[in-house]
């Protein structure tokens, strides 16, 4: 037998990417290949698209062009495009990159491997499912075979595409209609994680609110879930995102509080404090509803971090309106938050709002407002954490430096702690001791490891 033959896969974009590449090298691995070494280049290159920001094509194609000379001196080489631009552009792909040996879609990952091999005989190979397969989830190989960053977290998808008509987002048009797991193909997946030592799972969706309805025509299951997934033996913490709050129940709040693993974390997508933007945006709430929401959250579960996205500069918004979403940051008070320049997509219903568009440097002046907003909120909520003792689920060292450990708590809080003369692997459960405070990290120090990892040592995956 001859050395295998080495894969990369380069992820743009969410969380539902993050995980389809997971899904991808799991793929890959149980067809034989392997790893390659980071910085170098692999004998299979995979580049999982996003198109949800403007520039999104022009990352691709200018790391498509880097590989292009090295490509043509070693035809050997693979490289293919999955995801939402290989969805929405297909053909363009091609014409565009010609040195591209195959693309597929967000429906049809599971095809990779078959693609790659039919390429090497047939040439270019181009397969775009308009749909989900609705086997697709049902093997397991991708979710146990896949090399994670992280080898004691994981996430399980609930459901795929997504039924609302938000203005701004093309996810509907790139992922579909919302199609959802059956309880009991989620449940296996997750009691087979925990199995294998994972003990942090991310139940991922585009509305997770709305998880099950299309099964029962009537009413989501998500609840149901959450409590279901509570009960499998292992699984310490988790999480969930995204939730839409149109339809965030407090069925959900019910479940999070009585669910002991559920973490008392929250993601909850404002968008803009205005109603007039939050209908043209076709949100489906107001701002008032909004906080009704966040406050039964925050009175029902104690200690609740809330985290939420905002877009600045949708088209038409005004000064007095962008008001309205600083006094609305300013009242809702997060930990933290994912921040936007709007970002016309081809296809979207915002996008053909051209004459409302705003001039650039009005945006860029309004998203460094809110930005000071937002740093000040999440600066005074890590304060008053500082002179907690708090659990830490052990990611590993710190990225800048080998001689600190990160972490985080059930809150989602990244921490910071020097390394000491007691051994402390990823995937420990520890308790830390914060000092001090910064916007987006604390520092500590190491009180008591709790337990060891749970999961077996892997060959970690490189995925950029």
């Amino acid at each position: 037998m001859g050395t295998p033959k080495t894969f990369a896969i380069r992820t743009f974009g969410c969380q539902m990417n993050e995980h389809d590449s997971e899904r991808l090298a799991g793929l890959m691995v149980a067809d034989g290949l392997v790893p390659a070494e980071k910085d170098s280049i692999a004998d299979v290159v995979i580049f999982n698209t996003c198109t949800i920001r403007e520039n999104a094509d022009l990352r691709l194609y200018s790391a498509l062009g880097e590989l292009k000379d090295y490509k043509k001196a070693h035809p050997e080489m693979q490289i293919a495009v999955g995801g939402c631009m290989a969805q929405k552009d297909r053909d363009d792909i091609l014409r565009r990159a010609n040195w591209v040996d195959v693309v597929f879609g967000t429906h049809n990952l599971t095809s990779a491997p078959g693609l790659l091999k039919k390429a090497l005989t047939d040439g270019p190979q181009i397969e775009i499912l308009d749909a989900p397969d609705p086997e697709a989830h049902k093997d397991m190989a991708p979710a146990l075979y896949a090399v994670r960053e992280l080898p004691f977290a994981a996430w399980v998808t609930i459901q795929t595409g997504c039924d609302n008509t938000c203005a701004y987002c093309i996810v509907p048009s790139v992922r579909g209609v919302e199609v959802s797991r059956l309880v009991e193909d989620i449940m296996q997946e997750a009691t087979m994680l925990a199995a294998s030592g994972v003990t942090e799972i991310t139940v991922l969706g585009q509305n997770v609110n709305s998880y099950g309805r299309d099964i029962t025509g009537r009413s989501p299951l998500f609840s149901d879930l959450l409590r279901e997934l509570g009960t499998i033996d292992g699984i310490e913490r988790i999480r969930f995102t995204s939730p839409h709050p149109k339809d965030f129940r407090d069925d959900t709040i019910r479940a999070m509080l009585e669910t002991k693993a559920v973490c008392n974390q929250l993601h909850l997508p404002l968008q803009s404090g205005s109603n007039r933007v939050l209908s043209s945006m076709r949100r489906g709430y107001t701002i008032e509803r909004y906080m009704e929401k966040l406050n039964a959250a925050r009175a029902a579960i104690d200690d609740l971090a809330i985290t939420t996205d905002i877009i600045v500069g949708f088209p038409g918004e005004t000064e007095a309106e962008f008001e309205e979403t600083l006094a609305a940051v300013a009242e809702a008070h997060f930990d933290a938050a994912y921040t936007f320049i709007f970002s016309a997509r081809e296809g979207t219903r915002a996008a053909e709002m051209q004459s409302e568009f705003i001039e650039d440097e009005i945006v860029a002046e309004r998203f460094d407002r809110l930005k000071e907003v937002l740093n000040r909120s999440a600066l005074e909520k890590h304060q008053a954490r500082v002179g907690n003792t708090e659990e830490v689920l052990v990611e590993g060292p710190s990225r800048r430096n080998d001689q600190v450990l990160s972490g985080r708590t059930r809150q989602g809080k990244l921490v910071h702690f020097p390394v000491t003369n007691e051994p402390v692997r990823a995937g420990s459960l520890v308790t830390v001791k914060l000092l001090k405070a910064a916007p987006y990290h604390l520092k500590g120090e190491l009180v008591s490891v709790l337990r060891a990892p749970k999961h077996k040592v892997r060959i970690p995956l490189h995925v950029s």
